[in-house]
């Protein structure tokens, strides 16, 4: 189709074809520019240079070998980067100035003007810039715009090789010289094999500097200005907070104002606050002085500024107030005003403490020391309403109801005592009169019922509605009441002036004292038990210790029988066989052992008439109480039993019950009062004392069946009875071992050897 006119009809489009642009030489990646590989022609078609296929066969000058023989191996060639992407933002700089003559001015004939030429790579143009200079009224800036300047007329520019320090370089009709260069410039010459020469001084300008000259610098006496915005930004917020105290005792209406003194560290201004006391009779303003500068000396003012219609300014005062001279202790004059400042908050100590270096002072006490005020009289209740309500209208201008202990009210409702009571009568026919008092343990009121009599002539029913009762004596305002622990039988109880006697209570009041153990004394507990012991009432408490004590004795019974003795572990350890005693002998005496115990813990207490003990009772004799003898397996004991087999071995109980009832026989004249015991004076103190006392043996004396000998140091960690009365005392305990023993009356322990 390539023989075909170009006539319409015999021209044919490709269709393949879109782009009929020229490639691009770079390709951009990442907004950086990349030089591409493969390029193609217009319409996107394979250039003939980059294809063999468009060679011919006849063609030997574009014959490639390597089709052949294979390409041959040789170094990759550099990757080409174009000139103005390897110059792109890279510049020549040269400092360089001129000279601009001056005909109408006499002070100068010419001016130096310096300048800076860029030189840039990229495209070889240039720019020459003159730095601004301030008040200097000349068109200061860019005077050569970006361009390539023409070095000769027959159309040549100026180039980088035209450079060089020291150089006139003539720019549109204006000569530059060159004076220095950038380091870059000087590094980027040199590897272009040409050398900078040495850098030039920039000439002075003559008028410039005759006013540099005429120029005097200013001299004040104010000290610097002080930078207001930097302080309100650093110390805005940030106040030292001072107590101060002003005594105007002396004159008259004067007194001890306190005030509180605040310095804003933003402006350095100081503010007087006035601190407010309840009743002090004064109008309670809220500032003494407002925020300003406080001056040091209020009165130092010159004798010719007219202060009557005048304010005084920042030149009329010598010195302000500092946060130095804000010391706790030290006195400040506030616009006449001595203050002294007796305390500061933590802020301003550590002020002080870290900006300052100052350590502020502990707090001062100004205060006089106030005579304690006497108590305020309570006028006596006049016998309208509960002393309660009328004591709300002496502390209060509106009275309010007393407060309850709702706690206890809550735990303690419809809980009552109820005892029986008698009248102590004057009357015989208040003799049979019998009344119940009610204790009611939620609010401590009394309540008094009289059951009725038939045919008595005396109406029964309410006695006294609940109220709390006084016990006579009382401090009327202060009143001492009635609670259970005064009431006991036989107790003497007065209710408005009539005396009753306690004669009995219900059970519940026995469980009452005996979960409250603390509040009652043991002789009110041990009264009320023997009580209602004799009405029957605890007749359920005894079956459960006689069930008790049943209990404990088979359990004990039960771990004798299971339970080894020292003694026959002694005899397994020497090999002694015990089945050679006498079995019967052994069994009998376990019984009639058995026997006694049973007979011991049998309850042969006789309750005394009326369930009253006797009150006095008199001490026993002193007890010396000494160690047990060690019953453990010892050489005696070894000898004893490796030649022969008893036929019967007392155990170690039985050994202490023999000894316990020899001691008793022995004393049993002491105990008879044949032959009372003389009272004699104590003996001095003999130095032999240890080696008699091992010999003596005093009337009544529990110690080891066996002393041996040099036992003096123990007996002097013996615990004895120390009473003057052992004369009058009569009887032991060992004496009667069933009798009951109160040891309240008797004297404490004395440590110490008799």
């Amino acid at each position: 189709m390539a023989g075909l006119p170009k006539l319409p009809g015999f021209t044919f489009t490709d269709p393949t074809l879109s782009k009929f642009h020229r490639s691009q030489t770079f390709n951009i990646c990442n907004g950086y520019k990349q030089s591409k590989l493969h390029y193609s022609g217009i319409g996107g078609r394979e250039l003939t240079s980059n294809s063999v296929k468009h060679i011919g066969k006849e063609d030997p000058i574009r014959y490639d070998p390597s089709l052949t023989y294979g390409r041959c191996k040789a170094k990759p060639l550099p990757q080409f980067t174009p000139h103005f992407a390897l110059y792109d933002q890279k510049c020549l700089t040269f400092k360089a100035f001129f000279k601009q003559s001056v005909v109408e001015s006499p002070l100068e004939f010419y001016r130096v003007r310096p300048v800076n030429i860029y030189y840039f790579l990229e495209d070889d143009t240039i720019s020459v810039i003159e730095p601004r200079v301030p008040n200097s009224g000349l068109l200061q800036g860019k005077l050569v715009r970006r361009s390539k300047i023409p070095k000769y007329e027959d159309g040549s520019y100026w180039h980088w090789k035209d450079f060089q320090v020291g150089k006139d370089l003539a720019f549109y009709g204006t000569v530059y010289h060159t004076v220095d260069c950038d380091l870059f410039t000087r590094e980027y010459m040199a590897s272009q094999g040409l050398d900078m020469g040495d850098p030039e001084e920039m000439p002075y300008d003559p008028y410039t500097f005759n006013r540099q000259l005429q120029v005097i610098p200013k001299i004040t006496k104010t000290p610097p200005a002080d930078d207001k915005f930097r302080r309100f930004l650093e110390y805005d917020g940030k106040v030292l907070r001072f107590k101060a105290a002003w005594d105007d005792r002396e004159n008259e209406y004067g007194d001890l104002m306190k005030f509180e003194i605040l310095f804003f560290l933003s402006d350095d201004t100081v503010a007087v606050k006035n601190v407010h006391e309840e009743n002090s009779g004064r109008d309670p303003y809220p500032v003494l002085l407002r925020k300003i500068k406080l001056p040091k000396i209020y009165t130092d003012t010159p004798t010719t500024y007219a202060a009557i219609y005048l304010e005084k300014t920042d030149n009329e005062v010598t010195e302000y107030y500092q946060p130095k001279d804000f010391l706790v202790g030290n006195t400040i004059f506030v616009l006449g005003r001595d203050m002294l400042l007796y305390d500061c908050d933590k802020f301003t100590r550590d002020y002080f403490r870290n900006a300052l270096c100052i350590e502020q002072k502990p707090p001062m006490q100004i205060d006089d020391s106030e005579k304690p005020k006497p108590p305020p009289q309570v006028p006596p209740h006049d016998g309208l309403g509960s002393l309660e309500d009328s004591l709300q209208n002496t502390l209060t201008f509106l009275p309010k109801p007393p407060r309850k202990d709702v706690m206890r009210q809550i735990a303690n409702a419809n809980k009552h005592l109820r005892y029986e009571m008698k009248m102590d009568a004057v009357h015989p026919e208040d003799t049979v009169r019998r009344f119940i008092l009610f204790y009611s343990l939620s609010d401590g009121t009394c309540r008094i019922q009289e059951p009725p009599i038939k045919n008595s002539g005396i109406l029964g029913g309410k006695y006294l509605r609940s109220t709390l009762l006084v016990k006579p004596g009382s401090d009327p305002l202060n009143p001492e009441l009635y609670t259970p622990e005064d009431f006991y039988i036989g107790a003497n109880i007065i209710v408005f002036g009539q005396r009753f006697i306690i004669t009995g209570a219900d059970l519940y009041v026995y469980r009452y004292m005996q979960e409250n153990s603390s509040k009652f004394s043991c002789e009110v507990i041990e009264t009320m038990r023997n009580w209602m012991f004799s009405q029957g009432y605890l007749k359920d408490d005894i079956d459960d210790a006689v069930k008790d004590n049943l209990d404990a004795k088979k359990n004990f019974d039960e771990t004798i029988g299971q339970k080894e003795s020292d003694l026959d572990k002694c005899l397994k350890k020497f090999q002694v066989d015990s089945s050679a005693t006498d079995a019967e002998a052994d069994k009998a005496k376990s019984r009639k052992m058995l026997q006694e115990y049973e007979d011991s813990i049998k309850h042969t207490y006789q309750v005394p008439p009326h369930g009253i003990l006797p009150v006095e009772k008199d001490c026993a004799y002193p007890v010396y109480t000494g160690k047990e003898k060690d019953l453990s397996c010892t050489e005696d004991i070894e000898a004893k039993y490796t030649s022969y087999t008893p036929k019967h071995i007392d155990t170690p109980e039985e050994v202490v019950a023999k000894y316990y009832a020899g001691v008793l026989k022995k004393q049993k004249e002491v105990c008879d009062q044949r032959y009372p015991i003389e009272c004699t004076d104590p003996p001095v103190e003999d130095p032999h004392k240890c080696e008699k006392e091992e010999e003596k043996q005093g009337p009544i004396m529990v110690s080891p069946p066996d002393v041996p000998a040099g036992s003096c140091k123990a007996k002097k960690k013996l615990v004895r009875f120390d009473d003057s009365r052992r004369c009058t005392t009569e009887r032991d305990d060992l004496c009667d071992l069933k009798r009951e023993v109160n040891h309240c009356d008797c004297t404490d322990y004395n440590k110490d050897c008799a």
